[in-house]
């Protein structure tokens, strides 16, 4: 099963997550299909704190793959930002 999931990066205390396309069988922070976006929970002035290629995004549910329950909650974040 093809997953949508946040794999971690940065320092300790300081994380930085990027959003990828993985095998469900694989580590979270291991192997990877393709990367479609980043979240960085600690951004702070003009830093950008999330960004999905949407495009890539509708084609990888369009073909059976499902978002883990936080990047459900991150895609609903920014369609929320995208529309206001």
């Amino acid at each position: 099963m093809v997953v949508i999931r946040l794999s971690r990066g940065g320092a300790k205390a300081r994380p930085f997550y990027n959003i990828v396309v993985a095998d469900k069988r694989n580590r979270r922070d291991g192997r990877f299909i393709e990367r479609i976006g980043f979240y960085n929970p600690l951004a702070k002035g003009g830093e950008e704190p999330l960004r999905i290629a949407q495009d890539r995004l509708t084609y990888w549910t369009g073909v059976g793959a499902q978002p883990s329950e936080t990047v459900a909650r991150l895609i609903k974040q920014a369609a929320a930002k995208a529309a206001a």
